[in-house]
């Protein structure tokens, strides 16, 4: 084994290599629904004949879900465990998929976006426990590489996610009945899908990560009844005695990781409109679009690779204020309609957002001990933001242009930066 593996996933003598890549694989699975949703957009508007902003609510449906369901999650995964919530997740996922599958012939955007609810719950599951889940299977001061590696399978998943789209976008009836026939197939194989590795799971062994583990994770050991604490909040097993909501760190963190979600949602949602809008320098055939988020996906997913790899080398607050700062260069140059180099920049962002959402996460939960799980489901919350954002940009697209819109995810870029600065520090 070499000795990088080590530092990755051994701790106290125990491999957690083989869970780490079992959980890894719900990353590809709810990265495949992202990358496909999030192409959609454009298909919708033109299918159903709906303004950008109306479309938008695919977002709304699909990432307001988390805000529901994010902290009973957490309490169902404290009560019975990460296996068991997982399972759970991957249930109302494959059960929503076939749902939409079997309303589509309704032709009804309102009981799609209904499906999209409970695919969402079941994603806001799976994000409740998958990501902490990573960040323990290894030693403490690796843990924001691991859950970066992890998204790594989730930014693959994006890449393919478009190209199933494309199938989609390959239905260009506008006879009634037969106008949303073509997202059947995929979504029901995407249901079965998620349901055969539901049944998978139930029958896998993975370790659970108790509160004494945590407690043990974090450098807590038990003495005569008492706690004996490291003190120093540098070292990476420290663990705070506040409360969840005492601590700055993990307050701003939900506040940083809401703004990502926002801005990342807008871009991924925007950029086929962005291709293919009439007013843009070179434009692209509608039909041809989901190619183009592919490849801004597959930027993404080499960002979180090599973010991943940095970080061996560069520390993750640096690193997050560094991407966060050239995410507010590149947007006012992508909205300036300069052709090619617009475009260009627009694929930098991608490429700059991909260790952020990891990489908040990381910094938000750490320290907190026990109160992990619960602050995970807080943070899993504040995914809101990805429902939220999209009409705001879409309406200020339909309003003044596309390009205009790719202006107002700027302020969350800045409070990221700032985050990465000042608010990830953990304070006594």
């Amino acid at each position: 084994m070499s000795q990088d593996k080590a530092s990755l996933f051994v701790k106290d003598g125990i491999n957690y290599f083989k869970p780490f890549m079992a959980v890894s694989v719900l990353f590809f699975l709810w990265g495949i629904a992202h990358g496909m949703v999030d192409a959609l957009d454009k298909n919708f508007q033109e299918m159903l004949h709906l303004k950008k902003w109306q479309s938008s609510f695919i977002q709304f449906s699909l990432y307001g879900a988390y805000f529901g369901m994010a902290l009973p999650a957490g309490l169902y995964m404290k009560k019975h465990g990460y296996k068991r919530g997982i399972i759970l997740g991957l249930v109302l996922f494959g059960s929503g998929a076939l749902l939409a599958a079997g309303t589509a012939p309704f032709e009804s955007f309102f009981l799609f976006l209904i499906c999209l609810l409970v695919v969402g719950a079941g994603l806001a599951t799976l994000e409740t426990g998958a990501n902490p889940y990573t960040t323990k299977l290894g030693p403490p001061e690796t843990a924001e590489r691991r859950i970066n590696f992890s998204q790594s399978f989730n930014g693959l998943a994006w890449v393919v996610g478009p190209l199933i789209a494309l199938y989609i976008y390959g239905n260009q009836s506008h006879v009634e009945g037969e106008k949303l026939f073509s997202i059947i197939l995929p979504f029901v194989i995407i249901g079965l899908l998620v349901l055969t590795v539901a049944f998978i799971f139930m029958r896998l062994k993975l370790p659970e990560i108790t509160e004494d583990d945590e407690d043990a994770f974090h450098g807590i050991a038990k003495d005569s009844g008492n706690d004996l604490r490291i003190t120093d909040v540098n070292d990476p097993a420290y663990v705070t005695n506040k409360s969840l909501w005492q601590n700055r760190h993990f307050k701003l963190g939900v506040l940083a990781q809401g703004c990502y979600v926002a801005a990342q949602t807008g871009v991924f949602s925007y950029l086929i409109n962005f291709v293919t809008d009439h007013d843009m320098h070179p434009r692209f055939e509608v039909k041809y679009a989901p190619y183009f988020l592919s490849f801004g996906f597959l930027l993404f997913m080499l960002g979180r690779i090599s973010g991943s790899a940095l970080m061996r080398y560069f520390k993750p607050e640096k690193m997050l204020g560094l991407y966060a700062l050239l995410n507010c260069i590149l947007l006012p140059v992508v909205s300036a309609k300069m052709g090619w180099v617009s475009l260009i920049a627009l694929y930098g962002v991608f490429f700059f957002m991909s260790l952020m959402f990891p990489t908040i996460f990381a910094l938000a939960i750490k320290s907190l001990g026990r109160e992990t799980k619960r602050a995970s489901s807080f943070l899993v919350m504040s995914i809101v933001g990805g429902a939220i954002f999209p009409p705001l940009m879409g309406l200020v697209a339909d309003v003044y242009g596309m390009a205009a819109g790719f202006l107002v995810p700027i302020p969350l870029f800045a409070f990221i930066l700032f985050y990465a600065i000042n608010g990830c520090k953990v304070q006594v």
